[in-house]
Order: C-alpha cells, then structure tokens, then sequence
C-alpha cells in the first residue's frame, strides 16, 4: 500500500491547542493597535502644549488699523465731489415782529375760532406775508378759510392763480392741489377777484375754490375757501368771507386800502360789529358777528 494515512480525533487535545493560536494573535494584535493610539493621543497632547496660543489683537493695533480706515475712507471722500441736491431746501420762514393795525376776520355764525399766524418773510419773493384761518380742513362738516395777505406786493403781475394756490396749500396745512375746475371772477369790496375750483388733498379731500385779488395794489389777497360736505363754496360766500377781512389801524398804503375798501362793502353780507378779541400765533383773531338785520328780532 502506498502511505498510511493517519486521522486524529478532532476533540482531542491537539485540537484545542490549534484554536487557543489564532485567539491569543487576536489578543496581541488589540493590544499592539490599543497602545499605539494611546501613543499617538499623548503625542498629540504634548504638540498641543508646546504650541503657544494667540495672543488676542492688542487694543492699540485695533485701534491703528480703524484709524487707518478711517484715513482712507476721508481721502476717498475728499476725492469725491460733494453731493448738490437739484432742489435746494427752502430756508425757513422767520416770524416778524408785529406790523401796525389789527387784522381781523369776520365770524358770522361764531362758532369757528379765527386763527391769524405771525408774520412771515418769503424767502422766495422777500415781502412780508400774514396768514387767516378759520375752521379745519379736515372737518369736512363745516366750512374752512385759509387766506394769505401780503400788504407791500407792489404792482407787479404775481404768479398764476393756480402756482400761487399750489404753493400756498403745501406750504404750511400740507395739502396738494389734484384737479382743477373751472375759473371765474367775482366782484368783492377790493375789486375784482379770480377764482378757481379746485380739489385739495391731505388729511381730507375737498372741493375748494382758490381765489387772488387783481385789483388791490399794493397788496394782495389770496387764498381759498371750502364748504361743507364735499361741496363747492357759492361765489356769494367767498365774496362775504373776504368782505368780513378787515385792518384796523396802521399808515402803511394798505391800511388806506382796507379803509376805501369798507366804503364797498356788500350790504347783503351784513354788517360786522367790532369785537375787541385778538390773540396772535396760533391764537384766536379778532372774532366778529353779524348784526342783526333790521326789523329781525334778537
């Protein structure tokens, strides 16, 4: 026979020695990988402390390179040209001292206070301007007056009417003027006076009826008046409010003017009765009423 071949008894002890091998290289070999990361943790620990940490940015070299931005920010704008705004803002309007004369207004019902501001230069024409109101503009329930008297305007032909009205509504209540209507004249104790329906928008929108005097040289009388609920004011009532305007006092030519011009008056707009009252500046003017007709009881 060729060769013996020879069998062992996989339970005996020589079987149990061949699998304690491969167990115990197991053993060594995650012991061997254990203990080189523990040395590569501790290598990298002791970089860690030789490497010096960063020192925080000192407060002076903060300080140095703001400085220096801020350098160069200044030489980039000086090299700029400055900016010009295409409209200038409009300067603003000084209060003057009082002139002579007591202006007044009218009050037929009594009921709204009449406020007369102090007065003004423009600083776009120089002259001197006075300003008349009566009623808010946004009670659309009651009737509003807003007038502007410029005693030395000269002969000279002022602004149209509706520049003028333009001007006037977003100088001081700040309203704009978005349609107009039809023009017009009326007759009142100055002369001849232009109107002009317009609409004024703020903080409420009403159809107004903008007016400027043509025949009152040297002064001028301009402005507008609205009535109640949303409604165009009657010429009648315009000509009546300027009817009640009145200067009391003074030697300046146009206090001679409110003087010729009380022999005009329209009898049909009543008769004003003195009234002593008179505050300035947001305060309440000269208040008037209307006396009784003849033959009317009290």
């Amino acid at each position: 026979m060729l060769g013996e071949h020879r069998f062992e008894d996989p339970t005996g002890e020589g079987a149990a020695d061949r699998r304690r091998v491969p167990v115990l290289s197991l053993t060594l070999r995650l012991a061997a990988a254990s203990a080189a990361i523990a040395a590569l943790s501790l290598v990298a620990q002791g970089a860690l402390r030789r490497a010096p940490a960063a020192a925080p940015e000192r407060s002076d070299v903060v300080a140095d390179k703001v400085t220096g931005m801020t350098a160069d920010m200044a030489a980039h704008m000086a090299a700029e040209p400055p900016f010009v705004p295409s409209t200038p803002a409009a300067p603003a309007r000084p209060a003057l001292p009082p002139l002579s004369g007591r202006l007044a207004l009218a009050d037929p019902d009594g009921l709204d206070p009449v406020r007369i501001e102090p007065a003004r230069l423009n600083p776009a024409t120089g002259l001197r301007e006075e300003v008349v109101a009566r009623g808010a503009f946004a009670a659309i329930e009651s009737p509003s007056l807003r007038l502007t008297l410029t005693r030395d305007a000269g002969t000279e032909a002022p602004p149209s009417l509706f520049v003028t009205l333009a001007r006037r509504a977003a100088d001081g209540p700040a309203l704009a003027v978005i349609r107009t209507g039809a023009r017009g004249r009326i007759a009142t104790k100055f002369g001849a006076v232009e109107t002009l329906e317009a609409t004024l928008a703020g903080d409420a929108r009403r159809i107004c009826t903008g007016f400027m005097t043509l025949e009152a040289a040297p002064a001028r009388i301009d402005g507008w008046l609205c009535a109640p609920l949303g409604q165009p004011p009657e010429p009648r009532a315009l000509a009546c409010a300027l009817d009640g305007l009145t200067l009391e006092g003074g030697e300046e030519p146009a206090a001679a003017l409110f003087r010729e011009a009380e022999t005009r008056r329209d009898p049909a707009c009543g008769t004003v009765r003195p009234n002593a009252a008179a505050e300035a500046a947001g305060r309440t003017g000269s208040i008037r009423g209307r006396r009784p007709a003849a033959g009317s009881r009290g």
